[in-house]
């Protein structure tokens, strides 16, 4: 279990043009994760 302050493990996701991003590439950068259902999207 994460603590406060603990660094998150790295994870890979694809972003919202389908390209694969890796949180380790990311690291020194502010990062916000932004969740939302597929199915509330238009299209």
């Amino acid at each position: 279990m994460l603590k406060a302050g603990d660094d998150a493990p790295d994870f890979e996701v694809d972003d919202h043009d389908g390209n694969r991003v890796r949180l380790a590439d990311l690291r020194g950068k502010t990062v916000v994760l932004w969740f939302y259902p597929k199915a509330d999207t238009p299209g």
